[in-house]
């Protein structure tokens, strides 16, 4: 995708979260001059736009929020309070140094979380869902950590939807969602190149069962 691709498919590889950790570790404090702003990495703004445009509000969860370039991207579209979470404390370090998270939950979503239940009013989530390192059952963790009611907007790399069981898993989980829509939206900017440069994301957009009132 450019000449710094190395770490790019290093990400699309990932197995395990000990392997994300190793990576992103490395990786945290060049991320958004290195891959951000080298590939037009647009993704995180096109979560942002959808979940505000559904009228979104806060308190919100940021799953995988990396160096936080999507909670940048929230607030300033007015959406707010926010909190981070992440596998990787060096990138939590970089997303908390942008000054618009109250909170850096470091948590690995492959296992049991011990976090307070319906807490939250939204769930964002920009490139976490990619090639399957976590998969679709994190979602089942994400629900209960939302109040009722509460608005989801979930990035999935579309080439994994159907093959890494994120369609089944939307399918299996009638009556605990509201109903599910999809937004189909470039990951990259025309700057990017490479063989990903033209791969898309599905935005899954739905709400939890139940009323807030």
């Amino acid at each position: 995708m450019s000449d710094k691709d190395p770490d790019l498919h290093a990400a699309y590889a990932l197995k395990t979260p000990e392997d994300s950790k190793r990576l992103y570790a490395n990786w945290a404090k060049t991320y958004d001059a290195d891959f951000v702003s080298v590939t037009g990495y647009r993704l995180h703004l096109l979560v942002a736009d959808a979940f505000a445009g559904e009228g979104g509000t806060g308190p919100v969860l940021d799953v995988g929020a990396g160096t936080g370039v999507c909670g940048v991207a929230l607030a300033a579209r007015s959406v707010g309070p926010l909190d981070a979470m992440d596998v990787s404390a060096e990138m939590l370090e970089q997303a908390s140094a942008k000054g618009v998270y109250r909170a850096a939950i470091e948590v690995d979503l492959t296992k049991p979380l011990s976090l307070p239940k319906a807490t939250y009013a939204g769930i964002v989530s920009s490139g976490t869902f990619t090639t399957g390192h976590v998969g679709p059952d994190a979602i089942d963790a994400l629900l209960d950590l939302a109040q009722p009611g509460a608005l989801f907007a979930l990035s999935v790399n579309a080439k994994h939807y159907e093959r890494a069981g994120f369609a089944q898993k939307m399918d299996a989980l009638a009556g605990k969602i509201g109903a599910l829509t999809q937004k189909d939206v470039p990951i990259y900017g025309p700057e990017a190149k490479g063989p990903n440069a033209q791969d898309r994301a599905l935005v899954l957009l739905f709400r939890k069962a139940g009323s807030s009132a």
